[in-house]
């Protein structure tokens, strides 16, 4: 007895050659995805905006700023929170805005998002 699947399910010339279009496209998008990511800037505020700084797609600070007045000799734990809170809500940033680019790109697949980041690229 032969098993019959329902039409479009199974193996076929067609049916791969489409599958291999489609792979081919979604990594064509996610290659143009990973270039626009990396040129993107984020600025990010800590501290009620006492210390900003920008980054790029690829998580490389490029600017800094930190007002002197949070500068306390007596105090380096504060400016050392305020600068961690600003470097781990600026990672967090790219990460999500990846993860959501690549799993708009992924999702058209019924594949799941790349998660941690983009191999290579982050």
């Amino acid at each position: 007895m032969k098993a019959r699947l329902p039409k479009g399910v199974g193996g076929g010339p067609q049916n791969m050659q489409g599958l291999m279009r489609q792979a081919q496209k979604m990594q064509e998008d996610m290659e143009k995805a990973k270039e626009e990511l990396a040129a993107k800037e984020y600025e990010i505020a800590a501290g009620g905006g006492a210390v900003t700084l920008k980054i790029n797609g690829e998580k490389q600070i490029t600017e800094l700023n930190i007002d002197p007045d949070i500068i306390d000799p007596d105090d380096p734990e504060t400016l050392t929170d305020i600068l961690t809170a600003a470097f781990n809500e600026a990672i967090k940033r790219v990460d999500s805005d990846a993860e959501e680019v690549m799993g708009q790109i992924t999702g058209s697949m019924g594949l799941p998002g790349m998660g941690g980041g983009l191999p290579g690229l982050f």
